[in-house]
């Protein structure tokens, strides 16, 4: 199977930059996308061969998350079943009988990690859920997890310690949700690779330099590592400050 994820920036705005032939050509199982920034009457995108699951933010123009799936879920919830962060469009979970596959957007701490009360509630809610769903089978999860784990993940360590993203407590959350069965797919087949960034800034021409982060990521259960087969960044795909990044997994609906 092919997942594929990706934070869009704002799905009308990909539209016109590529996403469709992106689409086309890949021709993932499933696709996930974060930040589509649609409200639920701006949603008209509707793939063809494709069941498509929006969930939106209450705010205009903020955050949300879709999934297009080729095979029909069993079940679909939207959301952690918190306000906090279902007001936010987050989250959405898709049950299969072969596995269970959920994406996220996960909260941006800000400058001055103004918002890492509310980013860690989320984180904390995150882990109880995939631990739990984890108990009755297989479990993918992905989605801009906006953190970068380790040094190697992004290209400047140094200057950015501490700031969003790559400060303590959002590498400590990520530490412990691996700590709690998971295992991050890329860094399972390519432990050491450096200059892999899945995010790059629209300033200071960081992505033409590929001065970058890993931010974008999918997880399985680490009693699950057997199954995968690759893990993917389409560093060329453009149409968004982040590329998708996907997962080549050897297994089936059922």
């Amino acid at each position: 199977m092919k997942l594929i994820s990706w934070n869009v920036n704002g799905l009308r705005a990909c539209l016109e930059k590529g996403f469709r032939e992106f689409l086309t050509s890949e021709s993932p199982d499933i696709l996930a996308l974060q930040e589509t920034k649609l409200q639920p009457e701006q949603v008209t995108y509707v793939p063809e061969g494709y069941h498509t699951y929006y969930f939106s933010a209450q705010k205009k123009g903020y955050s949300g998350t879709a999934v297009f799936t080729k095979c029909e879920p069993d079940r679909v919830v939207f959301g952690l079943g918190d306000d906090r962060f279902d007001s936010e469009g987050r989250t959405i979970t898709l049950f299969y009988p072969g596995f269970t596959f959920v994406t996220a957007y996960v909260p941006n701490a800000q400058d001055g990690l103004k918002r890492i009360e509310y980013r860690t509630a989320f984180e904390d809610a995150m882990r109880a859920y995939l631990v739990s769903l984890s108990k009755d089978g297989p479990v993918i999860y992905c989605g801009d997890l906006n953190v970068a784990h380790q040094e190697i993940d992004l290209k400047n360590p140094g200057p950015n310690r501490g700031s969003a993203g790559f400060s303590d407590e959002e590498r400590g959350l990520f530490s412990d949700l691996l700590s709690s069965g998971f295992s991050d797919t890329f860094r399972v087949k390519y432990p050491d690779l450096a200059g892999a960034y899945s995010w790059w800034s629209y300033r200071f021409h960081a992505r033409e330099h590929n001065a970058g982060w890993r931010i974008d990521y999918f997880l399985v259960r680490s009693s699950d590592e057997a199954r995968i087969v690759d893990a993917l960044i389409y560093k060329d795909v453009t149409g968004s400050d982040h590329c998708p990044v996907g997962l080549l997994w050897e297994g089936t609906w059922n």
